[in-house]
């Protein structure tokens, strides 16, 4: 029987130590050494050396916000790299040039050219090897920049090798706590680990104590601290569920705001505004805060104009966010995966859907804060399907059953998610929305599956 090089590639991969499927671990310099990471990286040239790059943490909106920077980038002409993880649906989604994916014979060639590299430096993780060939792939097509997101936490996340022009964390949640700290400061402390001397930092809005660790580290580091919601302040205007309006202005510019807002818009300035395509409230945060990393970057790189933020806002792509990917009937998929995002999905269900059913599919790593989610999520439900991913770390339905009845909510098991999705479709009432959340491996096994529904009945979105 004939091989498949792209399988045996991932085979190998994932032959190594894969922490994203461990249920327990320690979370230690011990075990996530980044002298290893860098001694790979340096027998393969130091490719991460060879491009500037923006690093991204954050406990929620790291993606979007790496996205949304790509995005612009892209659009003031630069040749761009975009590494994110976990993936929704395809491996090769993590590893990005100029917005295509990298592809599965490159994937097979570069597990190849790395193997002897990886004989010679013991205890390398599956993630440290994906990194490093996302580094290798960049390096080999010539990008200016990468925008890389941080995989957990921040400071020994193996993306922390790179020397960044502008570093980011945005919004800092529970999430992880088994391994990054029982408390929001110890979390941001772990987070905070990317900020580099002397390299700027832009914060998202943060809870009072988080901020307060980001300015420390920030302030020991030599490090200018860019803060939104005090540097950057920003508003909403209409939406819909093709996109939203934001309004984005400096500290400078506030006085002009206020003057604004006393003559009912008849000043001759007006707050910029900047029109995105991802939806919900939390998403305008996410753009202020890209605006701000790019703002930072503008000085040394004049292209990056108000005109390209513009058209890269538009053109930002980042499914599984509050995705709606149909419209009869209204089918939503969102990677809420800890309490605080399920909060903020449970009130952009309110903006777009007020008072309107909703059918939730639901399945959740056994990890995480599922009563968290639940408390957030349910009193907004009207059915629930329980169901889980195929991914090791995923919660037992039967469990998530019994804890979903205590709040008194009608259940119903599903094997797969491709039958909780199908059964959802079929028995859905009128004006229902049907939500997909809990985990991002949810979110990606929906979205599939929904691919083939649309395909055989011809349903569009």
């Amino acid at each position: 029987m004939a091989t498949n090089p792209y399988q045996n590639a991932l085979n190998y991969l994932y032959s190594f130590v894969d922490y994203s499927v461990e249920r327990s671990y320690r979370y230690s310099s011990d075990v996530f050494d980044l002298q290893r990471v860098e001694n790979l990286l340096a027998r393969l040239g130091d490719p991460h050396k060879q491009y500037h790059s923006i690093h991204i943490a954050g406990t929620k909106g790291k993606g979007s916000v790496s996205a949304m920077v790509e995005s612009c980038l892209r659009a003031a002409g630069y040749k761009t790299g975009l590494y994110t993880s976990p993936h929704l649906e395809r491996f090769t989604e993590r590893i990005r040039v100029n917005g295509g994916e990298i592809g599965e014979e490159d994937v097979a060639r570069l597990v190849e050219k790395i193997k002897p590299h990886v004989a010679a430096v013991e205890g390398l993780t599956t993630y440290e090897l994906i990194t490093a060939i996302g580094f290798l792939y960049f390096d080999e097509q010539g990008i200016d920049f990468a925008v890389v997101e941080v995989g957990l936490g921040g400071r020994l996340d193996a993306t922390n090798v790179i020397q960044p022009l502008v570093s980011a964390i945005t919004s800092i949640s529970y999430d992880h706590m088994h391994l990054l700290g029982d408390s929001l400061s110890d979390i941001a402390r772990e987070k905070g680990g990317i900020i580099k001397s002397g390299v700027p930092v832009v914060s998202s809005t943060q809870q009072f104590e988080v901020e307060a660790v980001l300015r420390e580290i920030a302030q020991e580091r030599g490090s200018p601290f860019i803060l939104v919601g005090r540097d950057w302040h920003f508003s909403h205007g209409n939406h819909s569920l093709v996109g939203q309006q934001v309004y984005i202005w400096s500290s400078e510019e506030q006085p002009l705001m206020d003057q604004f807002i006393q003559s009912s818009g008849n000043e001759e300035w007006v707050p910029p505004r900047y029109e995105i395509s991802l939806l919900g409230y939390h998403q305008v945060v996410n753009a202020a805060t890209a605006y701000a990393i790019l703002d930072s970057l503008k000085q040394d790189h004049p292209e990056i104009t108000e005109a390209a933020i513009k058209t890269g806002f538009r053109n930002t792509s980042w499914p599984g966010r509050f995705d709606v990917i149909c419209k009869e009937p209204f089918i939503v998929v969102d990677s809420a995966h800890n309490r605080d995002s399920a909060l903020k999905l449970r009130i952009a269900l309110d903006d777009y859907f007020p008072g309107q059913p909703v059918t939730l599919i639901f399945g959740a790593s056994s990890d995480k804060d599922i009563s968290g989610m639940f408390t957030e999520l349910l009193p907004r439900v009207k059915r629930l399907f329980i169901t889980h991913a195929d991914h090791p770390r995923a919660a037992d339905v039967n469990e998530l059953a019994s804890m979903a009845r205590e709040y008194g909510i009608r259940v119903e098991i599903f094997p797969k998610v491709s039958e909780a999705l199908q059964h959802a479709i079929e028995t859905v009432g009128f004006e229902e929305v049907i939500l997909a959340a809990g985990s991002i491996f949810i979110a990606g096994e929906v979205l599939a599956a929904w691919n083939g529904i649309s395909h055989k009945t011809g349903i569009s979105s």
